[in-house]
């Protein structure tokens, strides 16, 4: 795209989430890539291109190896708690302040999105904020853990039992969170506009909320660096930074 092709690609995003009644945005690892933490399935540098998710990041590997679990989180964690928000994430929550758009729906498990101020965050695959024992059924702040979270030599353990606790985060082989779902859902459906921001739309169940907009009439506005497979649907496709692009969006929406 030239740049006279960005700038009109942007404006007509911008006068189509200014002109919305119920916008909203579904978020994926991309939108958090500029703020310093991988995505997963980006070539050579994705998560998933150097290990495998099954191998480390699943319900299993956590139950019978827990200790291999959290050598792979641990590094992912730091980066997470390192990390702050961009700002296409504080866009977000500027144009959520202004009422332009009434759901954010994220992939990501890094908190960045309420961190920017968004207050209206349905997280389909879970929060690092907090871990759940799985005897007790008690849950914690990660802070709480944070020492034992970050050492190499040892792993977070309920104070009650003794057992290895959980994050909140979805692993493979695990239901998503069933009220955010259907928090998530019921959003989609409302939509006559929906703002896809960092998502390649490949993970499932989660890429079928924006099929649910689309479905049901509501406008696509795409902002990822690589294809989609909704890209034929979208009324606009920014193969843009989205810490660059979303900020002007936001700009031009509530000017409109």
């Amino acid at each position: 795209m030239s740049h006279a092709s960005h700038q009109t690609a942007l404006l007509k995003a911008g006068h189509l989430l200014g002109a919305a009644k119920h916008a909203v945005v579904f978020t994926g690892a991309g939108i958090s890539t500029p703020s310093g933490i991988p995505d997963f399935r980006s070539k050579d540098t994705g998560l998933w291109e150097r290990f495998d998710p099954m191998k480390v990041a699943s319900i299993s590997v956590f139950q019978s190896r827990p200790e291999h679990f959290y050598g792979w989180l641990r590094p992912l964690l730091r980066e997470i708690w390192q990390a702050s928000p961009n700002p296409a994430h504080v866009a977000l929550a500027k144009l959520e302040t202004a009422g332009l758009i009434k759901a954010v729906i994220t992939q990501n498990i890094d908190d960045l999105h309420q961190r920017a101020g968004s207050k209206n965050v349905y997280e389909v695959h879970g929060s690092l904020r907090t871990l759940t024992c799985p005897d007790c059924a008690v849950s914690y702040p990660s802070e709480t853990f944070r020492r034992a979270l970050t050492a190499a030599d040892e792993m977070a353990r309920c104070p009650a039992c003794g057992r290895v606790v959980k994050p909140d985060i979805t692993l493979f082989g695990e239901m998503l969170p069933t009220q955010t779902w259907a928090d998530a859902e019921r959003h989609c459906r409302l939509a006559d506009l929906l703002l896809v921001v960092g998502s390649s739309l490949e993970v499932w169940p989660a890429a079928a909320l924006p099929e649910i907009c689309v479905d049901n009439g509501a406008g696509l506005i795409i902002n990822n660096l690589s294809p989609t497979h909704l890209d034929a649907r979208a009324d606009v496709l920014l193969p843009l930074n989205v810490a660059e692009a979303l900020p002007e969006i936001a700009h031009i929406a509530m000017q409109a």
